[in-house]
């Protein structure tokens, strides 16, 4: 099989893995229902600001909890399988694509319980999804990257921290400042600068993740 029939394997396999088990998923669900519902009680109503920033903690770290296991639930000698029948290229892509597309579901889920339970005061809808739809992307490539190297070593989640710290921040700030121009519904092309942004930082995760885990692939 060339590279892309590789990836094409992979996903379909993770995702009838998880569909199988539905354990984690449900338990992420859960986890940004519970969340909200938490928040709602809490503030009762919020302002715009307080809106835009508690939504994406929300997500930030559900999407921690969803992508950080990536690499952690395959066992050894699966990985030591997938070693001498797959190019570690297309196992970091499939990965990276199954995250996204994890994160896309989250996403989607946490936006309409979040819009339900509080008064949603986005001024521009359309940009404010695109928004979520990029941080979704954002955040499933930079963890899965960061989660395929501490899991080489030795799964160590303050690794994982430390290494995605540097990016996150970037990464969140790019994010509220778009999301905080769709809630104000100022004009989209004031925003062609944080989209072109998030799209250079998927870009170059991306790029680094398929040059380095080869090298880590090997150990």
């Amino acid at each position: 099989m060339n590279i892309l029939q590789q990836v094409r394997t992979l996903v379909y396999k993770d995702i009838v893995l998880e569909w199988r088990s539905k354990h984690a998923i449900n338990g992420i669900l859960l986890y940004v229902v519970s969340t909200v519902f938490v928040c709602y009680q809490a503030f009762k109503s919020v302002d715009t600001l307080v809106w835009n920033a508690l939504f994406w903690i929300i997500l930030l770290f559900a999407s921690i909890n969803a992508i950080s296991r990536s690499f952690i639930q395959e066992s050894s000698y699966r990985q030591l399988y997938y070693y001498t029948i797959v190019n570690p290229r297309a196992i970091i892509l499939a990965k990276i694509i199954y995250n996204s597309l994890v994160m896309v579901v989250l996403s989607t889920i946490a936006y309409a319980a979040y819009s339900i339970t509080f008064k949603n005061p986005v001024g521009d809808p359309l940009l404010y999804i695109l928004a979520v739809f990029l941080g979704s992307l954002s955040f499933a490539s930079v963890f899965t990257m960061v989660s395929g190297i501490s899991a080489k070593a030795g799964n160590n989640s303050t690794l994982m921290a430390i290494l995605s710290f540097p990016v996150i921040i970037p990464l969140l700030i790019v994010l509220i400042k778009l999301s905080q121009n769709a809630l104000s519904g100022l004009d989209r092309a004031i925003s062609n600068g944080e989209i072109f942004v998030l799209l250079a930082i998927n870009v170059i995760t991306i790029t680094i993740s398929l040059l380095l885990f080869p090298y880590l692939w090997r150990d």
